[in-house]
């Protein structure tokens, strides 16, 4: 029996060991990066207690249907080339807490893993909850079989965060899933007026992790107004906010994925 992921040719896990870094910023952007590269894209939401990435795409009134092959994913353009699961779409109001224990979580990643009709996709973006706990073990075993291509691990750069990573780097060689690097998230405020960079959480705590670590340091978001509106918006920062001091920051990482990807399959 095919399997429904056996159209995607590479699998990413955005992960960190704490809330509140940005995994859905970094993977909402990764995602509208790569598709603006011409690659057909999915984000599979695995944050069951936050999930955030429907609103992100501005698609979270839309409902979820059944096909023969498991569950229909929302699609957010009309060519179907950027595709999302959450259980986002499952709730009937958007404010329900889902009160789960642990089982039943488990059980519902193991159905995104299986149930989604992705269809043909280049990237499929695992968005998961922070931490390392059993919706993470879950979501590594169902994928195992498919051979993710590995992890991005987000940090932001004051030393709580970097130490919070630091046990996520842990996690990774445990379970045996490579680390594609490390970006650190609001790196810095650039000011809109006069574009002085100050930085609100000091500096350069991710790359220091990386070199430490001995992973690629994928490089330094910084905090920026017009990336906050887009996601609170749903809008296409990537298309429309081109001049914006986080723009070239977030093409870079897409960039250096799709160089990492190139060079494996070639």
């Amino acid at each position: 029996e095919r399997s429904n992921l056996a159209g995607v040719r590479h699998i990413l896990l955005v992960l960190s060991g704490k809330g509140g870094v940005g995994k859905s910023t970094i993977s909402t952007e990764l995602a509208l990066s790569l598709w603006h590269s011409g690659k057909k894209v999915g984000i599979l939401d695995v944050d069951l207690c936050g999930p955030s990435i429907p609103r992100m795409f501005r698609v979270q009134d839309n409902d979820v249907h059944q096909c023969d092959s498991g569950w229909v994913p929302v699609f957010v353009d009309q060519d179907k080339s950027i595709s999302l699961m959450s259980i986002g779409f499952l709730l009937e109001k958007p404010d329900d807490a889902v009160v789960w224990r642990g089982p039943k979580k488990n059980a519902l990643i193991k159905q995104f893993v299986a149930d989604v009709a992705w269809g043909d996709l280049d990237f499929l973006i695992v968005d998961t909850p922070p931490g390392t706990s059993d919706e993470h073990i879950s979501t590594v075993e169902a994928l195992r079989p498919y051979k993710p291509l590995g992890a991005i691990l987000v940090t932001t750069p004051q030393a709580v965060s970097v130490g919070d990573v630091r046990r996520e780097l842990t996690f990774c060689k445990k379970t045996g899933l490579r680390v594609l690097g490390i970006v650190e998230n609001m790196s810095g405020f650039v000011c809109p007026h006069c574009s002085e960079c100050t930085n609100i959480f000091s500096k350069g705590g991710g790359e220091e992790l990386a070199k430490h670590a001995g992973v690629p340091f994928l490089g330094c978001v910084p905090l920026d107004p017009q990336l906050s509106q887009s996601l609170e918006e749903g809008r296409d920062f990537i298309q429309e906010f081109p001049k914006s001091s986080a723009f070239p920051a977030l093409a870079h990482i897409a960039q250096q994925i799709l160089d990492g990807t190139s060079q494996r399959s070639s």
